[in-house]
């Protein structure tokens, strides 16, 4: 294995890097995929898939699967002392907006071998035992030399490397990009139990009258739960903590009745953005890149994020259908959102834990009272849904976006619709993303024109009717909407004219070749 090559190394078997080397080897890429540790992980912190991941799952065709092997969230108790205080009901929260209207759980470790089984499906295989040491630029590639647990150490040449290799990331180390933040003074512990009792209800659990954070969240399986919580670093002196030190200050709080725990573990929790997501040839993604409080389960559908829109981008250019400026968009469309999401569950987190009697009214006593009656309101249940589900991130002020069409704007995700009367997997507007290409949409009718300059430029163009649910998400009759492979809108415009279309193409690095053969342009029209 001295010398190999390949056009991506990706570095770090986690979720964001099985994704990244999945949306690849799916686009026809040359892909490596490599991680210091032996065997996968058996233990695991992110439980919760939202509806954006699930989304572009179904575009790598794998969302089916991941559901049937997930537990549909769909309900939170709050507790006070030792008291069930109040109880909201999500359910299918998200209904009319997305094809999955519901939050699943789904423990890391099982959700990476899914990943990791899909991969190998298309002939890639994690190549694991193998930690990166160091790498160089070698003339239009990146040389690295990896250390095997068993064997020689070899090199690797690829044209670009992605580092998803966590928040103690080699890759970044190596880059020597910052990493400015915070460490959180609670240390997080983490315990997968068995349980009876009332809080074994596949239901989600959360404590609210104390600083420390509590919740049980519900796994698949008879009384198979996790317990989150956290304590003082300061608890238990120098010795590692173990379930004891918590077991009986958990156990009032929800009146617990565990049978069995499985495993624990402690660890300590930062909120952190690296300065740069980039250096050359060289680009961080998921927690090598960003890392956060756990509320709100962001953290690895985040990474995923990242993954999804980097890999359309690399595969654009290693194909040379982009420039590679194209590259450019990545970090400025994704550190910006990594920056607001640490800013929110940072003060989410705080409010949470923060002592004092004031913090203490409102958890205990507001908070019980107002979210209950809230989460009846359909208002609430949509605002809350698109803040958690990451349905509602834009690239509005990337350079890729531009134009708009009343309350559709590019840089937003393409609101999805179900088309016709049709209750099938492909009876909506999100089916023809499996292509994973750039694509064209109409709700109405296009034009002959439009019609002729997606044929030339090789353009799948896809017709759907305007109807009610394509009003009501805020679609624009006969408009057209230009959508990039990974379902954002990179171009909304009105005019229904196959001239924006051109013109995008033209003034932007994503560019569409003319296939031989295709039908001609007039001169003025054609891309440099």
């Amino acid at each position: 294995m001295v010398g190999e090559r390949t056009e991506i190394a990706v570095v770090g078997a986690g979720p964001t890097g099985l994704v990244l080397a999945l949306w690849l080897a799916r686009r026809g890429v040359a892909v490596r995929i490599i991680d210091a540790a032996e065997q996968a992980g058996t233990t695991s912190r992110a439980l919760v898939v939202h509806a954006r991941t699930l989304e572009l799952y179904r575009q790598l065709g794998i969302a089916t699967e991941i559901v049937a092997h997930s537990l549909t969230f769909t309900t939170v108790n709050l507790w006070v002392r030792g008291r069930h205080a109040g109880r909201i009901v999500f359910d299918d929260i998200g209904r009319g907006m997305t094809p999955y209207p519901y939050i699943v759980i789904l423990p890391q470790d099982e959700h990476e071998r899914l990943l990791a089984a899909a991969l190998a499906r298309i002939g890639v295989e994690v190549q694991r035992g193998a930690e990166l040491i160091d790498f160089a630029p070698v003339g239009d590639a990146v040389s690295l030399r990896m250390r095997h647990a068993r064997g020689a150490d070899s090199t690797l040449r690829a044209a670009y490397v992605v580092g998803c290799d966590g928040a103690h990331s080699r890759v970044r180390e190596l880059i020597r990009v910052g990493f400015p933040g915070g460490t959180y003074q609670r240390m997080f512990y983490v315990a997968d139990v068995t349980m009876r009792g009332p809080t074994a209800n596949h239901e989600l659990h959360v404590a609210l009258d104390d600083a420390d954070f509590l919740a049980v969240f519900p796994l698949a399986g008879d009384g198979a739960a996790r317990v989150i919580g956290t304590m003082r670093a300061d608890a238990v002196g120098d010795r590692e903590p173990v379930w004891d030190d918590v077991r009986s200050h958990a156990v009032e709080r929800m009146q617990l009745d565990i049978e069995r725990v499985n495993w624990f573990s402690t660890y300590r929790v930062h909120h952190r953005v690296a300065r740069h997501f980039r250096s050359g040839r060289v680009f961080l993604a998921g927690d090598a890149a960003h890392i956060h409080s756990p509320v709100g389960g962001q953290g690895m559908n985040t990474g995923i994020g990242d993954a999804v829109n980097l890999a359309w981008k690399l595969a654009s250019v290693v194909a040379g259908e982009a420039s590679p400026s194209l590259l450019d968009s990545y970090e400025p469309e994704r550190i910006a959102f990594a920056r607001r999401l640490v800013a929110s569950t940072d003060r989410a987190f705080s409010f949470v834990t923060r002592n004092g009697a004031i913090a203490r009214r409102v958890r205990t006593g507001l908070v019980p009272r107002l979210l209950p009656r809230l989460g009846q309101r359909r208002w609430f249940r949509r605002v809350m849904f698109r803040a958690l589900s990451q349905t509602d991130l834009n690239y509005h002020r990337s350079r890729l976006s531009t134009g708009r069409t009343g309350r559709v704007r590019a840089g937003d995700r393409l609101p999805w619709v179900r088309s016709g009367n049709g209750d099938g997997p492909d009876s909506d507007n999100f089916a023809p993303l499996r292509s994973m290409d750039w694509q064209l949409h109409v709700y109405g009718v296009a034009s002959p024109a439009l019609q002729h300059t997606a044929a030339a430029r090789d353009l799948a163009l896809h017709v759907f009717p305007f109807d009610a649910p394509a009003a009501a998400a805020g679609l624009a009759r006969n408009a057209v909407y230009l959508v990039r492979p990974d379902g954002y809108i990179a171009l909304a415009d009105r005019s229904g004219r196959a001239w924006p279309i051109i013109r995008y193409f033209s003034r932007r690095p994503a560019r569409l070749p003319l296939p031989a053969g295709a039908p001609g342009i007039p001169e003025e029209h054609a891309l440099p």
